[in-house]
């Protein structure tokens, strides 16, 4: 499709492209259930590789750099920078910001599928560039939502025993 514009235009068509992209799954996102973003979905759970949180400290060192990154807080959203003392956060306080941090990872894994996109528009060399920045871009924020989700799990089995999901009454979704 853009194989035959100049470097430059095929350049700025992407970057258009991948901002367009970025915020469609944003907004989608946003709009989303609480309960799509279960953290006992197969997609949030811990995996062997990831050795309880482990592997996020003695591999990628993540506490000397995941505070550094910028964090997007809606209105009705959670930051880790207004967080109170631990003995302060409610059982279901912890649950809903597990939810958040699922709602966090589905964003940031569907906004580096642009890949697809990619792919279906440019040559190779462009396919394959224009498919590692969204990826390498949210990869970083992909391991700090997986990273917290382990950390606040063992905070509420830690303080509050088993994690439940509870559910909303009033609105029908999952927190």
């Amino acid at each position: 499709m853009l194989h035959d514009l100049t470097p430059g235009k095929v350049i700025l068509i992407n970057f258009f492209l991948m901002i367009a992209w970025h915020l469609a799954i944003l907004v989608i996102c946003m709009n989303l259930s609480s309960s799509f973003f279960d953290p006992r979905k197969r997609m949030y759970t811990v995996r062997k590789w990831e050795k309880n949180g482990s592997f996020y400290i003695s591999v990628l060192k993540i506490k000397k750099w995941k505070d550094n990154l910028p964090q997007f807080v809606s209105k009705k959203g959670f930051s880790k920078r207004s967080l109170k003392s631990l003995s302060e956060l409610s059982k279901e306080y912890l649950e809903k910001f597990i939810v958040e941090t699922c709602r966090a990872e589905w964003n940031h894994f569907m906004c580096s599928m642009y890949w697809i996109v990619s792919f279906c528009i440019n040559s190779t060399f462009y396919a394959v560039l224009f498919s590692l920045i969204p990826i390498l871009a949210n990869l970083p924020f992909l391991f700090i939502q997986r990273f917290n989700r382990i950390r606040l799990s063992k905070l509420v089995k830690h303080n509050h025993g088993s994690l439940v999901v509870a559910s909303d009454s009033k609105a029908g979704r999952f927190y």
